[in-house]
């Protein structure tokens, strides 16, 4: 792929690319909807990934060029880039462009042309993925020397300020920061990280991703809302995040709480910042089928509590767990996108096929289903 992307570029702009670089989805094995309120998260990278070839360039113009998509190359000029003005897939990159001359970096031109392996609307950042690839070239070629936690928080600002999307941070730091055969543990309050081994193959384990094919759009309102739920109730309670809302004292909290919509929000938060913890521990003492029911719990709370889940989602864990998965769960911003199925390697042909019959059965579109590998974060292939 790599060789295809900078061939594609040669043959658009009529001279080699300076580099490669890649820059994966991700899939959260839990931890959903805590990001943005500081909370814990537990993402790890797939093998699909977004692919740039990038050049400089000293005269102020941006080119940008997707070999996925129908379309002329997209010409811009750096000092003209404005924020919530473009909705295409170039608003990404060219977020990522204009969030580093706004951190004072004085970046003169680039073009780039870019392809993904990295399914659109499947709640596997496919976004953060071209915005962190995009990041990750320029630090590079600039020479900015901007660390990966620093690449991930431009990346996320590209994403909130430019592209108008309130996500956390979770997605941009998982593509920059993911190591291969790891799970990432995530504070999302100072971006402290750990690499968590997860050699599922070693222990007759797999992870499925079941694409529901039912397509999301973060910027739609819903996830926002969910947002402004959760802050007012952490203004409600007095903390700066609902982070700050001990486990223990979760149901006094919620008693102080008036608005149903804002105590289910914060009851899920809270509770799923204790499911991390709990995987955590699962994993440390080597208890790795263990966390499947933890997956399950937190599934009814997407869909119970928060209210994210659709049809298609909830068959997928229904109809995982009833055919001898060890737990599921919808993962991802909600509303369509993708599922986790945690099984053993010997159970994943007969889960999937029974997935399948069940979506043929309801009138469901066939569901994607492939292996999440725990893969290597942002790099520099050539």
């Amino acid at each position: 792929m790599a060789e295809r992307v900078r061939e594609g570029f040669t043959r658009l702009y009529g001279t080699a690319p300076e580099g490669v670089w890649a820059a994966p989805g991700r899939v959260n094995l839990i931890g959903e909807y805590t990001d943005f309120n500081e909370g814990f998260v537990m993402p790890l990278a797939l093998p699909h990934t977004a692919v740039a070839a990038v050049s400089r360039r000293g005269d102020g113009v941006l080119r940008l060029h997707s070999a996925d998509i129908e379309g002329p190359v997209v010409e811009l000029r750096v000092d003209e880039l404005s924020p919530l003005t473009d909705t295409s897939w170039a608003a990404y990159p060219a977020g990522v462009v204009w969030a580093l001359c706004q951190a004072g970096h004085a970046i003169t031109g680039a073009d780039l042309h870019l392809s993904s392996t990295v399914p659109t609307g499947a709640g596997l950042s496919s976004s953060a993925a071209l915005e962190v690839v995009t990041a990750l070239a320029l630090n590079d070629l600039y020479d900015l020397g901007l660390t990966r936690p620093e690449l991930a928080r431009l990346a996320q600002r590209a994403e909130n300020d430019f592209v108008g999307v309130p996500c956390g941070v979770m997605d941009q730091t998982a593509s920059a920061c993911c190591v291969d055969g790891h799970a990432l543990h995530l504070d999302c309050r100072d971006l402290s990280i750990r690499q968590v081994p997860f050699d599922l193959a070693a222990r007759g384990l797999a992870l499925l991703v079941v694409d529901t094919r039912v397509k999301h759009a973060l910027g739609d309102g819903a996830y926002a809302e969910r947002r402004a739920g959760c802050e007012e109730g952490a203004r409600q309670l007095g903390v700066s995040h609902l982070r700050d809302v001990p486990y223990e004292d979760l149901d006094a909290a919620l008693a102080r709480l008036s608005d149903e919509r804002v105590r289910r929000y914060v009851r899920h938060v809270v509770r799923d910042d204790h499911r991390v913890r709990r995987v955590i521990e699962l994993l440390d003492a080597g208890e790795v089928r263990a966390i499947g029911p933890v997956l399950t719990e937190g599934h009814a709370s997407l869909r119970d509590d928060l209210r994210i889940s659709c049809p298609e989602l909830d068959l997928v864990v229904d109809t995982a767990n009833a055919s001898g998965a060890l737990g599921a769960r919808m993962t991802g911003g909600g509303f369509g996108g993708s599922a986790v199925v945690l099984a053993e390697a010997s159970a994943t042909d007969t889960i999937t096929k029974a997935i399948e019959e069940a979506f043929t059965t309801a009138g469901f579109t066939t569901p994607r289903v492939f292996p999440a590998i725990p893969s290597a974060g942002a790099r520099r292939l050539s």
